[in-house]
């Protein structure tokens, strides 16, 4: 029997189809878009576009800092809201608890702006606060939108009179059709924080004329969807030539690990880059145990010199790409609500991937060397000594407010570990025996309080039991009660005649 190859056009639709249908997102096209390195290029983006604005600026961010560089967007988001602009925002609970007080945000609130506080603590959601907000978004009018990693802060401008430089990030810049998916996205956002934006106030696409020949989708990512994770995975599945990452988090799952050893021991140059010290202390002893699984399939590892490395972003084949506030980890893929935008455009990954060049050089590789050791080298190949925490200081990142999703994605590492051993449903590798021995110490730890002192671990289980069990009859019974409120099938709408 003779196997039918189709044609190129048909592979480009089939190919278009699985990625509408793996995320969600449509393929929008006629767009321009710009790729900002770091906060000196998208810090006054923003705030150009914030001063331009006629009708409405949309802004959402997960930690905002009470600093010199938050209260400058906050004056310029109070200035349009005075002028009648309709300005709406929405920060993250837990991502600013600790970094802006009430009174900063009444600020804004005093000057017109509609302001709320994204998945507050609740009685009726005992471990809501797991799921956050993670996006960083600004969406003006229907001109103009950005999409990035960026958070707010003096962290990522740096000080350098102090000699503290700033950290290292990725953000882009659209306009055409696709602000109208943004603007959409962020309208989703505002809904599960109380009422709906009009329609009438959203931008409509169609109306949205072209501004380029870009091709890309708004990947607007919620909890349990896991839309950007079956991408990422069919991104790795499908990479032919090459696929470099950059991430600010990485705990990679099992299958995606997997997956990108078979893109690289395929003949794909896969790449890796995650910061040398990160702001999230956890994170990376956890990063690093996956290291050796990697780099035994020829994956490339690096690590950042700089201070804290915070970008999010991907290049294959030097034609797709993507930036966005997604991680490569549980929290991200499944957690958060996660904002990015994915470009199927030559021209914007030919500068992506020379934006990554870039970064190696400011970074050292990972190698394995004689007796499948790790080692750090230089570009020279050189050996060099690995820092720990150095980055951390020079940069000023002592005390920041990582996601506690990163947190979550870490023990859910730990856990998936710990459960392959114990069930041995999997063949674990050597890069997992650091991960098995923390599991250990810490239910050795666990044992030990529970024989010695009990009360330690029952109060807190009972405390949670307890609020659990009241919470879901609370919500229980808001459920009869609408349910009691809404007409039968039976009967019109306004009751029986």
């Amino acid at each position: 029997m003779t196997m039918v190859r189709p044609d190129a056009p048909a592979l480009r639709v089939i190919a278009e189809q699985a990625f509408s249908r793996t995320a969600g997102a449509p393929l929008v096209s006629g767009n321009a878009i710009r790729l900002l390195r770091d906060a000196g290029e998208n810090y006054p983006a923003w705030l150009d576009a914030i001063g331009s604005a006629r009708r409405s600026v949309l802004f959402e961010n997960y930690i905002v800092h009470d600093d010199a560089v938050g209260r400058r967007f906050a004056d310029a988001l109070a200035a349009k809201a005075r002028e009648g602009v309709r300005v709406r925002v929405i920060y993250d609970w837990f991502g600013c608890l600790g970094t802006a007080s009430r009174a900063f945000w009444d600020r804004l609130r005093d000057a017109g702006a509609e302001v709320r506080s994204f998945n507050s603590p609740r009685f009726d959601a005992p471990l809501g606060w797991l799921s956050r907000n993670h996006r960083k978004s600004l969406c003006v009018d229907d001109r103009v939108a950005f999409v990035s990693g960026l958070c707010v802060g003096q962290r990522w401008v740096g000080d350098p009179q102090r000699g503290i430089a700033p950290w290292r990030d990725t953000g882009v810049e659209v306009r055409g059709p696709a602000v109208a998916d943004v603007a959409q996205a962020f309208a989703r956002a505002w809904a599960e924080t109380g009422a709906t934006i009009p329609t009438v106030e959203l931008p409509d696409a169609a109306a949205i004329p072209a501004a380029g020949g870009a091709e890309l989708r708004v990947l607007a990512t919620m909890p349990a969807v896991a839309g950007l994770y079956r991408l990422d995975q069919l991104i790795a599945a499908l990479a032919r030539e090459s696929l470099w990452l950059t991430d600010a988090y990485f705990v990679g799952t099992a299958s995606y690990v997997q997956a990108l050893r078979e893109a690289a021991m395929d003949g794909v140059d896969v790449r890796l880059l995650v910061p040398g010290a990160s702001d999230v202390p956890i994170v990376s002893p956890i990063t690093r145990s996956g290291y050796r699984p990697l780099l035994e399939a020829g994956v490339r590892v690096f690590e950042w010199n700089g201070p804290m490395l915070h970008a999010k972003t991907a290049v294959a084949d030097g034609r797709w790409a993507r930036v966005g506030s997604s991680n490569l980890n549980v929290a991200s893929w499944l957690g958060n609500w996660e904002l990015d935008v994915a470009t199927e455009d030559a021209a914007f990954a030919a500068r992506m991937q020379d934006a990554y060049l870039a970064d190696l050089e400011r970074s050292t590789e990972i190698v394995l060397v004689e007796r499948n050791r790790v080692r750090c080298v230089g570009p020279d190949g050189a050996p060099v000594r690995r820092r720990r925490g150095g980055s951390d200081r020079a940069s000023g990142a002592r005390g920041a407010r990582g996601s506690a999703g990163q947190l979550a994605a870490g023990a859910i590492r730990v856990g998936n570990t710990f459960g392959a051993a114990i069930a041995n449903r999997r063949v674990l590798g050597a890069a997992e025996a650091k991960t098995m021995a923390l599991a250990a110490i810490g239910l050795a730890v666990v044992a030990v309080i529970a024989a010695l002192w009990p009360r330690i671990l029952s109060w807190p289980i009972a405390v949670l039991a307890g609020w659990s069990a009241a919470a879901l009859l609370w919500r229980a019974r808001r459920l009869h009660r609408r349910a009691a409120a809404l007409p039968r099938a039976d009967e019109p709408a306004d009751g029986p005649r």
